[in-house]
């Protein structure tokens, strides 16, 4: 048996080529927008981690500027703790040596008793101070003499030379 020829099959064919040949075109440019959506967004990607690193890196860098900054803080916080401390065990010594001195006759009592009327007139009435000194009051005013006053007022007198005890 012969296979019929049919007068449409030349037509069928060139049709059926034709559809071939355009779904090949579609499924190609579909390739290309497919691998230049992919390029794109790969590009976008490493832009978007670019900046998110420069971003961490940012934060990171004023991270570590807070801590430095908070550790400065905290080693002066410290060192006026001790500077404290030792001020005032400095004192404590201080107004025991003035004690001491007082008790010994470093300066006679009669002579500190002298000075407040000199400052208040001759009717101050002065008081033996407790640990040494004097104090004396007259018409509302009062002067301190003992030895804690005394030695407090040394190192007062000491103002910013008093920082020289913080230096190596």
């Amino acid at each position: 048996m012969t296979a019929s020829v049919d007068a449409l099959d030349p037509v069928r064919a060139e049709l059926l080529r034709a559809a071939r040949a355009s779904a090949d075109a579609v499924r190609d440019r579909a390739r290309a927008d497919a691998a230049e959506t992919l390029r794109a967004a790969r590009a976008m990607a490493e832009d978007l981690l670019a900046h998110a690193r420069d971003l961490g890196t940012a934060e990171g860098i004023a991270c570590v500027e807070r801590e430095r900054v908070r550790a400065v803080q905290d080693a002066w916080a410290a060192e006026l703790v001790v500077r404290a401390e030792v001020y005032t065990e400095l004192r404590c010594a201080v107004r025991e040596g003035v004690r001491r001195a007082l008790m010994e006759g470093a300066v006679p009592q009669a002579r500190l008793a002298g000075t407040a009327r000199a400052l208040l007139g001759t009717e101050a009435r002065v008081t033996a101070a407790e640990g040494g000194g004097v104090t004396a009051e007259a018409s509302g005013r009062r002067v301190d003499l003992s030895a804690d006053a005394l030695a407090d007022r040394a190192l007062n007198r000491l103002g910013a030379r008093a920082e020289t005890l913080w230096e190596p």
